[in-house]
């Protein structure tokens, strides 16, 4: 299927799986880019070194394009670009509208741009810093997450910039391809429906909960960093928003440690970064160390197991989703779905 998406970054089919922390490693990626999709590596959960060796280990798997993603507000994010541009990385995609400084630097160096974005005035502030594409997410997708439904927000971006636009929140097959190209975007992307895949890393044990989430199951919650987040209800998640201000302080506390031992970073570092994620928001002190340990909650789950002490994001789609294909097979029947539905849909009917 030939699209502006798969035409901008040369894959075959306009598919993207998203960067999820702890999850989207060289296994996945490279699984989704030998599948015709583009695959995007999670960084942030990454140190440049690891960064460094984990895009090598893609490259090793695969001839294919893929991508890496960024978090714009980090304090290295510098260092994370000459790193993109040095291994000859295809694509940078950013959690957070970049800078457009960020964005000449990639471009400058033949790397394109994918910023993701909630809003429509996001979605053209980058486009007119340079952006090459956007992925705009709506409110059904998982992780932090806004407020409006994917199909309201994704018509309204797409009338409002010139570049391609890729849909996310609430896809997991071919039909929602089909809508998607329907609303006038360049492809769709995907996050829960490849963490629900044979490729993926994430526990066994933690796929058989999202497995057996029903819709109702996979809830919006501030109670981690202040910020809408939507996941799967969990025991970490009751026992958040039942605390008491003390009771959340000492448990952002001992995360938030965690997370110093394993990022190594230090803790003024750890509060610039949970500042850095308030986005003009008010948070308590507690808010501010679980935003910047926030990936320690999700690798307690996507890496550990740890479904009751960890944070579970998912799309609502996890209450539909009920098997665990490979990437391959995953791409092919999305691809032949959205075939079939689009050679249904009536041609040269007049109604009434």
């Amino acid at each position: 299927m030939d699209t502006p998406l798969t035409r901008l970054v040369g894959v075959r089919h306009p598919i993207v799986q998203t960067g999820m922390g702890w999850v989207a490693g060289p296994r996945l990626v490279s699984a989704v880019a030998n599948a015709g999709a583009l695959g995007i590596l999670a960084s942030a959960t990454m140190s440049p070194r690891r960064l460094r060796a984990a895009v090598r280990e893609v490259a090793a798997r695969t001839d294919a394009p893929f991508g890496v993603n960024l978090r714009a507000d980090a304090a290295d994010a510098g260092e994370r670009v000459r790193i993109i541009v040095e291994e000859g990385v295809r694509v940078a995609s950013f959690a957070l509208a970049p800078t457009r400084e960020l964005i000449d630097r990639l471009k400058d160096a033949g790397v394109v741009v994918i910023p993701s974005v909630g809003a429509r005035r996001h979605a053209e502030k980058v486009a007119g810093w340079g952006a090459d594409a956007v992925l705009v997410q709506g409110a059904e997708g998982g992780g932090h997450t806004g407020q409006v439904a994917t199909t309201v927000l994704l018509p309204q971006v797409v009338d409002a910039v010139d570049i391609p636009v890729v849909a996310a929140g609430g896809f997991h097959d071919g039909r929602g391809l089909a809508a998607a190209l329907a609303y006038g975007a360049a492809g769709i992307a995907m996050g829960t429906r490849f963490l629900l895949t044979s490729d993926s890393t994430v526990p066994d044990a933690v796929k058989a909960r999202y497995l057996a989430a029903a819709v109702t199951d996979v809830t919006v919650t501030t109670a981690v960093d202040g910020l809408p987040h939507r996941m799967l209800r969990s025991e970490l998640v009751d026992a958040l928003e039942r605390s008491g201000r003390t009771a959340a302080l000492l448990r952002a506390v001992r995360h938030a440690a965690a997370f110093r031992r394993l990022s190594g970073l230090s803790w003024p570092a750890m509060v610039r970064d949970g500042l850095a994620m308030r986005h003009g928001r008010e948070l308590t002190w507690s808010q501010v160390l679980l935003a910047a340990a926030t990936p320690v909650l999700l690798k307690a789950s996507m890496v550990d197991g740890r479904t009751d002490t960890g944070v579970m994001a998912a799309g609502q789609v996890a209450g539909v989703i009920g098997d665990l294909p490979c990437c391959a097979d995953l791409v092919e029947r999305i691809m032949a779905e959205a075939a079939e539905t689009l050679d249904r849909l009536p041609r040269g009917r007049t109604v009434g």
